[in-house]
């Protein structure tokens, strides 16, 4: 080995310890909330207000977690979390599962069943993806009085179908774009309907921008509080509505440790979506940007 090869060895050692040092203190300085929050939602109250907030606990307890769980004072009654914690899954899934399915629907049509107009279309639903929560609320609140869905689980359900259908037409309808057209015509062919080509060719093979669009629903519901807070009231609002309520109370101390257990709680359920599906969720992108 040369001289010269020597160097530019060590040199790119030094330029990945480099690196890899970086990475770790941006790390550690982007978990230090995390940190925060775990270790002061296992102490007593007075370890905190003591002055001990960055100091791992000298008595360690589970108690502000059962009791932001099940008997902390969020609405008129101790029910802690729990009962917005059901209130959410009840909002959640059937809006992801909605939407997931009417976007690869849209999809379909918008890339294998082309008609007059079908590009000003998808211009507009892309344009919907940009329209601030905030422009739609009035309307939003006037088409749900109209149904007599104000203040339920449903009318939240409906709000973010419709809100979300535009990202997830967007995802299915790149994802399909190049999707073999001669299949559909071979089916039709056949004699397959427009369902039963949905259902038997097209659905199967959207296995990784379908967790996408799952992954980018369930995230957005579970964790809005504007809608929550605009169209559900007492006991049916959703679990960001409750914590921000239990947050806020104004009554008896300030149970800090409690917050913290309620915090993560309430983020729970999306970190183990990205736990257990956030490699699909990277591979569903970059196929739908190679589709699209």
């Amino acid at each position: 080995m040369t001289r010269g090869q020597d160097t530019a060895i060590r040199s790119s050692r030094a330029a990945r310890a480099f690196i890899y040092l970086a990475l770790t203190l941006f790390a550690l300085f982007y978990l230090l909330p995390l940190y925060v929050m775990g270790v002061n939602s296992v102490k007593p109250l007075a370890e905190i207000t003591g002055g001990g907030m960055m100091s791992l606990p000298q008595v360690w307890t589970l108690e502000p977690w059962i009791k932001a769980w099940s008997t902390a004072q969020v609405g008129v009654q101790p029910t802690g979390l729990r009962p917005y914690f059901w209130n959410s899954i009840s909002m959640v899934v059937p809006a992801v599962a909605i939407s997931t399915v009417l976007g690869a629907l849209n999809g379909y049509v918008l890339t294998k069943w082309r008609f007059r107009g079908d590009t000003i279309l998808f211009g507009l639903m892309l344009f919907a993806c940009f329209i601030p929560f905030q422009i739609v609320l009035i309307p939003m609140a006037a088409v749900l009085g109209t149904l007599g869905l104000s203040g339920t689980t449903a009318g939240l359900v409906l709000v973010h179908v419709v809100y979300g259908l535009g990202f997830t037409t967007l995802y299915f309808r790149n994802y399909y774009a190049v999707f073999p057209t001669e299949l559909i015509r071979a089916a039709q062919i056949d004699g397959a309907g427009f369902f039963r080509i949905f259902w038997r060719i097209l659905l199967p093979s959207s296995g990784p921008i379908a967790v996408v669009s799952v992954i980018w629903q369930f995230t957005n519901i579970w964790n809005d509080f504007l809608f929550g807070a605009s169209f559900a009231s007492g006991g049916g609002a959703p679990m960001t509505v409750a914590l921000n309520n239990l947050v806020q109370s104004s009554t008896g101390v300030k149970e800090y440790n409690v917050h913290f257990a309620g915090a993560i709680l309430a983020a729970t359920p999306t970190l183990l979506v990205y736990i257990v599906a956030g490699r699909y969720f990277v591979r569903g992108l970059m196929a739908g940007s190679v589709k699209g």
